[in-house]
C-alpha cells in the first residue's frame, strides 16, 4: 500500500509540474483568412459554417475551449489543430497555386459529403458544429462553383 501511494504521490506532481509546459497556440490574426473569403465569396450562411465547424481547426485562428489549459489536453487538441492545418489552411491561401486550391475543395466536397468533417472528436465538444443536412448541402454547392471558377482561370503549364 505504501509503495501505491508514493507512486500517486509521483504521478501528482508530475501532473502539476506539467501544467506549467504546454505547445504553443494558434491565435493568429483574424486578418489572414480575408484572401480566403475574398476569393471563394461565401455567402453569409456559409461563413457561417465555416467560423463554426471549420476555422478553428483549418485557419491559423483557434478558439480555445477552457480544458484547453490542462496539460495533456492541451498536446492532444494542438495535434489535432496541426494536422487539420496541414491538409486545409485556409489562412495560408494568398499565392497557392489555382490547382492545389481546386484539389483542395475537390477534398472538401468530399470529405463533408461523407460526413467525416468536422471530425466527432470535435462536434462532442462543440454540438453547434455537428452540420445538418441543409448545411452540407450548402456547403457542397458553394464549394462546387468556387470549384468551377478555379477551372475558368488560366493555368500556367
Amino acid at each position: 500500500m505504501k509503495i501505491l501511494k508514493k507512486i500517486l504521490v509521483v504521478l501528482l506532481v508530475l501532473f502539476v509540474v506539467a501544467q506549467f509546459f504546454g505547445p504553443e497556440k494558434n491565435e493568429g490574426e483574424m486578418t489572414s483568412m480575408d484572401a480566403f473569403y475574398s476569393e471563394t465569396n461565401p455567402s453569409p450562411e456559409v461563413k457561417k459554417i465555416l467560423e463554426v465547424s471549420c476555422n478553428d481547426c483549418h485557419s491559423d485562428v483557434t478558439e480555445y475551449p477552457w480544458y484547453n489549459s490542462i496539460t495533456p489536453v492541451n498536446y492532444w487538441l494542438a495535434s489535432h489543430v496541426n494536422d487539420g492545418k496541414k491538409h486545409f489552411n485556409i489562412s495560408n491561401w494568398e499565392g497557392s497555386p489555382t490547382r492545389r486550391k481546386d484539389h483542395k475543395f475537390e477534398e472538401l466536397i468530399e470529405m463533408v459529403e461523407e460526413k467525416e468533417m468536422p471530425l466527432n472528436s470535435y462536434t462532442w465538444t462543440h454540438t453547434d458544429a455537428k452540420l445538418s443536412d441543409e448545411q452540407i448541402n450548402a456547403l457542397v454547392d458553394w464549394a462546387k462553383k468556387v470549384r468551377i471558377k478555379y477551372s475558368l482561370e488560366p493555368r500556367p503549364e
